[in-house]
């Protein structure tokens, strides 16, 4: 009878363990028998047969450059397509680079006349209403101090 306080998992395990201690030698001995391909030991070291592909061998030692010929056959790499991709991509850089500081400039011109234009409202408030500028920056100056 199952112990009710024993998982299925530590049941199942002892009952298996039960049949293989009462399993017939003669089964076990059939059984590996019947299986005789499947029950050889593995090897720890696989054996490798190198093959050729054109005379060539495709050890993995040699393996270079064959992707080295196949990249150039794609264009990819080496050759005077290269070169050429070099020259193109240089030249791409230099544009990019040239926009970016034309950008720059733009933007720090823009800034400026920004800067510019708040400058010009201020003093036309303060020319409007000197008064009441004096007094805005009289606060301004003296919550200044009382907050240092």
């Amino acid at each position: 009878m199952a112990d009710p306080t024993k998982s299925p998992a530590v049941q199942s395990y002892n009952a298996e363990k039960s049949r293989r201690r009462t399993a017939n030698p003669d089964t076990i001995e059939q059984g590996l028998e019947d299986s005789f391909p499947a029950s050889d030991p593995v090897s720890a070291v696989q054996p490798s047969v190198a093959s050729t592909v054109g005379g060539k061998s495709t050890d993995a030692r040699d393996g270079a450059p064959l992707v080295d010929e196949a990249l150039r056959s794609t264009g990819e790499l080496g050759g005077l397509e290269h070169h050429g991709g070099v020259r193109a991509l240089r030249r791409d850089a230099q544009r990019l680079s040239d926009q970016a500081s034309e950008v720059a400039s733009g933007a720090v011109a823009v800034g400026k006349a920004e800067a510019k234009s708040i400058l010009k409202s201020v003093e036309d408030i303060v020319k409007e209403r000197p008064l009441t500028a004096v007094g805005i920056v009289a606060a301004v100056a003296w919550f200044w101090g009382a907050t240092r």
